[in-house]
C-alpha cells in the first residue's frame, strides 16, 4: 500500500473510534503523558491544518510551515482540548477531509517541491502522505479503545518500525543494535520518537 493509502485507512480507523467513544470518555487520559482524548483529537485535527500548509507551500511555492513555533502547536492543542466534544469531533473530521482533498488536488510536479517538517527536516512534499499516516494511525492506539497496533496494515507497521528505530538511532545506535539483535535482555532507554 501507499502511504496516501495509509492515511485514509488511518482516518478511518481513527474517526470510527472516536465515534465509539462517548463525550464524557473523551475527558480521560491516555498513555501521552498530560494528555486527554480530547487533546489527542485537537492535535490530530490542528495536525491535518498544519500539513495542508505544507500541501498549500508544495502547490503554489509560497513558504508556509506547519507551525509558526513550538509554543504556537502547543497553544492550539491546549485550546482545542477545551473545547465541547461536538466541535471537537466536527473540526477534526472536517480538517481530516480538506486535507485529504488538498493532497488528492496536488499536480504531480508539486509532489517533488521541498517543505519543512515541525522537526524542521527538509523533506519533498511526497513525505506528507506519511507524516499523516503516522499520526492517524499511531494515535488511533493511542486513543486508548481497543485499536492497537496489530490492528494496522502489516506493511505500515513495518514502515513505522523502519522510522522509529532510524529516529532513535540518531541518538546512538549501539543499545539499540545490541538489544534488537538479542545481544541484550535490557532494552535501551529511548527519548520522544518525535
Amino acid at each position: 500500500m501507499s502511504a496516501r493509502e495509509w492515511t485514509d485507512i488511518g482516518t478511518t480507523l481513527f474517526l470510527d473510534t472516536l465515534d465509539g467513544l462517548t463525550d464524557a470518555e473523551l475527558d480521560a487520559s491516555t498513555a501521552l503523558e498530560g494528555w486527554t482524548r480530547k487533546h489527542l483529537v485537537a492535535h490530530v485535527h490542528y495536525n491535518a491544518e498544519a500539513l495542508r500548509r505544507l500541501v498549500s507551500w508544495a502547490a503554489t511555492g509560497v513558504e508556509n510551515r506547519m507551525y509558526a513555533s513550538t509554543e504556537q502547536r502547543n497553544t492550539e492543542i491546549a485550546s482545542g482540548a477545551q473545547l465541547p466534544a461536538a466541535e471537537l469531533r466536527a473540526l477534526v473530521r472536517d480538517s481530516a477531509t480538506a486535507l485529504a482533498s488538498a493532497m488528492d488536488a496536488l499536480p504531480a510536479e508539486a509532489w517533488q517541491r521541498q517543505v519543512i517538517t515541525a522537526q524542521g527536516r527538509v523533506v519533498p512534499a511526497t513525505e506528507i502522505p506519511w507524516l499523516r499516516a503516522r499520526e492517524v494511525c499511531v494515535h488511533a492506539v493511542d486513543l486508548d479503545s481497543g485499536v492497537t497496533f496489530d490492528d494496522l496494515p502489516d506493511d505500515f507497521t513495518t514502515a513505522l518500525a523502519t522510522d522509529v528505530v532510524s529516529t532513535h538511532a540518531k541518538a546512538g545506535a549501539a543499545d539499540l543494535v545490541a538489544w534488537l539483535t538479542g545481544r541484550t535482555t535490557e532494552p535501551p532507554q529511548l527519548g520522544r520518537w518525535l
